[in-house]
């Protein structure tokens, strides 16, 4: 799905975010119906450890937020989402720019609000995988999200 001029803007704001640059990562790419959206966080100087690969708190940093936002642009204003909890294995070191590519299908979204007819809120477990270069899966989240109707 091409970027909207819309999402185009919004990732660019997003990217200028304090907490979210601080943690060097970088969305690249939002479709423009956020089903979609791809991050990278490139080994910098701003994301080294004292090992010389990626330090987890940017990998985690870059991939923190991405699935709540998607959950409240597809779901709408009539609905509440919040990060609840998140585990993060660490499979290889990040020698090399990794990257994360977040997918939300309308299937999904159509099965929340369907369960949120009859259920007062639900947690959705959504995992993302890190991965470099050559495809190799270096780290990943596991991320547990609130979800409820408003009122």
């Amino acid at each position: 799905m091409p970027e909207s001029l819309r999402t185009r803007a919004q990732r660019f704001g997003f990217n200028l975010f304090p907490a979210y640059r601080g943690a060097g990562g970088r969305v690249t790419y939002i479709a423009h119906d956020w089903r979609e959206v791809r991050v990278e966080i490139p080994l910098s100087r701003r994301t080294r450890n004292y090992v010389g690969t990626i330090f987890g708190g940017s990998m985690y940093g870059a991939i923190d937020p991405i699935y709540m936002l998607m959950l409240i642009r597809c779901l709408g204003a009539d609905y509440v989402v919040w990060d609840k909890a998140a585990t993060i294995r660490f499979l290889r070191p990040g020698r090399s720019t990794l990257r994360a590519s977040f997918e939300l299908p309308v299937e999904e979204t159509d099965a929340i609000r369907s369960a949120l007819e009859s259920a007062r809120s639900m947690d959705r477990i959504y995992t993302v995988g890190l991965v470099d270069g050559q495809g190799t899966v270096c780290a990943e989240v596991d991320k547990t999200l609130y979800v409820r109707k408003r009122g």
